[in-house]
């Protein structure tokens, strides 16, 4: 049975007082899954009346009438074979397969509230009337069992709290994100896009170039700082590596393959075994160690189109990536290392983070004593660094745990972003080999690790964490100049020369709109700066600053706006 805590247990119960209130509505209708998620729940359905908003009252008010009615929820259970003839006979065909996929001799558990019973292992409150504040939030499309060889199904996406005021409290930081979205900011502020011809594969605009432009040089600037080397390998490689590195026995499904000269290749959906055959060129000594080479490499990943969400999930991305070679008696000192460069990074941006400590999974290479010490070795860096954390038992990747690092954004939602990882198995897998001390060959450790996750994702992150109000360093457009009318164009143009000079990035508004539309307009685009340009400032060879932080207005001259600036993007304050 699964583990829920009291409010995943209630929400459960929402998600079957749901499916209740939708078969009470719609009859006809046929019942997928419907579990609880970490901010609410939501139930799958095969319908061929196709839901919308406008049916999302209708829903709450029957959901309102099943819990004043507070039927109990009494479990009961069936032989598999029964259990299936029970589902078929009552129209469920979903719930018939799911069945079907248990053990011959599986004991199959029901609960029944009222005049509704459902397939569930439970847990589940005692009565309906135990669901408190709840809210339909969304409708969308998933496939069943998210394959895409299925059937498209309706997703009813629901929440529920213990409280009105936690409801509310939610539904404000949803409405919050809705504003801050990404995808929305993106179009507005012309970052990127993703078409028809490509979907999970983002298209990167002129704008949307200069801002990863920035945090990429950021990055080489950190790295090169830290005692990286970069490199770049191909992004299509032969089977047989993906077999030596065993991708192909544990990732198989997610990649991209393709046949050359007869033979079988794939698209890399990590950068790690090209970073191997890197370390490969040449032989190795404990004196060079730790080796620490690092790449920007584009990464291909098969997801079900149900999952793709602009930047946040796509099929192509950028892994800004690392790979270490050391010694095992460097582990701690390395790991330390790696965890004060995520730290730095994450303040510049003015990210909090937790800590979760991933253990073994269940597919995975490796002996039981490798993963012990790999384990041990991130736990004991964790705790010198008196860093506290959770354990997160068996999220591990297949050749090793990992250390990750889970940013939360100004509305307290947490991405995961950075990693650590820390591998015995890729060195021997590859036969990986460096001469010690004493003149013998010895098999290094590995260090897989990441401090933005992913280019692409990091970008929609950062979007929705600053509202697309980049810090100075990383606008796009950084100053935008506004002639009152057009007898000042000349002035703004002569303004936006002495401040491109400088390296800044400037747009002038030579449009014949009013002012006042050239305002209005200016603003939302979200700029640092903007600048007015009029008679006086004409005359006293000045510039009218407005702050986007502050909405204030100042007159400066045009050098002390360029220093200020000037020292603002260089020192990437937030």
């Amino acid at each position: 049975m699964p583990e829920l805590d009291s409010l995943g247990t209630m929400r459960h119960t929402a998600s079957h007082v749901l499916a209740q209130a939708v078969k009470r509505l719609w009859p006809e209708a046929k019942l997928a899954i419907g579990p609880a998620t970490k901010d609410g729940f939501y139930y799958d359905v095969d319908l061929d009346y196709k839901l919308t908003p406008d049916d999302f009252p209708k829903i709450e008010k029957e959901m309102r009438r099943i819990v004043k009615a507070d039927y109990p929820l009494v479990r009961s259970t069936k032989a598999r074979e029964d259990a299936i003839r029970y589902a078929e006979a009552n129209g469920e065909p979903y719930k018939a397969e799911l069945i079907r996929d248990l053990p011959a001799d599986a004991e199959i558990s029901f609960y029944t509230q009222g005049d509704f019973t459902d397939l569930c292992a439970g847990p589940h409150l005692a009565s309906t009337g135990g669901v408190k504040a709840f809210k339909v939030l969304s409708i969308a499309g998933a496939y069943w069992r998210g394959s895409e060889k299925n059937k498209m199904l309706q997703r009813v996406y629901a929440t529920a709290y213990d409280s009105q005021e936690e409801l509310d409290a939610y539904l404000t930081r949803m409405e919050e994100a809705k504003k801050r979205d990404h995808r929305k900011i993106g179009q507005q502020l012309e970052l990127f896009t993703i078409l028809d011809e490509g979907p999970g594969f983002p298209f990167f605009l002129p704008n949307g170039m200069v801002l990863r432009n920035e945090l990429e040089n950021f990055w080489r600037e950190i790295h090169a700082r830290n005692g990286y080397r970069e490199i770049k390998t191909p992004i299509m490689l032969n089977e047989e590596l993906w077999h030596r590195s065993g991708h192909w026995d544990h990732y198989k499904d997610n990649m991209y393959t393709t046949v050359i000269d007869e033979k079988a290749y794939a698209l890399k959906p990590m950068n790690c075994p090209g970073s191997i055959l890197v370390y490969k060129q040449k032989p190795h000594s404990y004196k060079e160690f730790p080796i620490r080479l690092a790449e920007l490499g584009l990464v291909h990943r098969h997801e079900n189109s149900g999952n793709l969400h602009g930047l946040m999930r796509v099929r192509c991305f950028t892994q800004d990536d690392a790979h270490i070679f050391l010694t095992p008696d460097q582990i701690t000192d390395e790991v330390t290392n790696v965890i004060r460069l995520i730290d730095s990074v994450y303040r510049i941006f003015g990210f909090k983070y937790h800590v979760e400590l991933s253990t073994r999974p269940e597919d995975s290479m490796g002996t039981d004593e490798q993963w012990e010490a790999a384990t041990n070795g991130l736990r004991r860096a964790l705790e010198l660094n008196r860093m506290d954390y959770v354990v997160n038992e068996g999220d591990g990747a297949f050749y090793g745990p990992k250390i990750d690092f889970h940013l939360e954004d100004c509305i307290g939602r947490t991405w995961q972003c950075g990693t650590i990882q820390l591998d015995f198995q890729m060195p021997e897998r590859f036969d990986l080999e460096y001469t010690g001390s004493d003149g013998q060959k010895h098999r290094p450790v590995m260090i897989h690790r990441v401090l933005l996750g992913s280019v692409e994702r990091f970008i929609g992150i950062l979007t929705e964490h600053q509202a697309g109000a980049y810090s100075a360093w990383l606008a796009p457009v950084q100053v935008r100049i506004l002639p009152i009318s057009e007898k000042h164009l000349a002035y703004g143009g002569e303004v936006a020369d002495a401040l491109s000079e400088q390296g800044i990035r400037v747009v002038l508004d030579d449009s014949n709109e009013k002012f006042g539309k050239k305002l209005r307009e200016a603003i939302p685009l979200k700029s640092p700066y903007i600048l007015i340009v009029g008679d006086s400032e004409a005359e006293e060879h000045t510039v009218t600053v407005r702050d986007r932080s502050t909405g204030e207005q100042k007159k400066m001259t045009v050098p002390a706006f360029s220093a200020m600036l000037s020292e603002e993007i260089a020192s990437r304050r937030i």
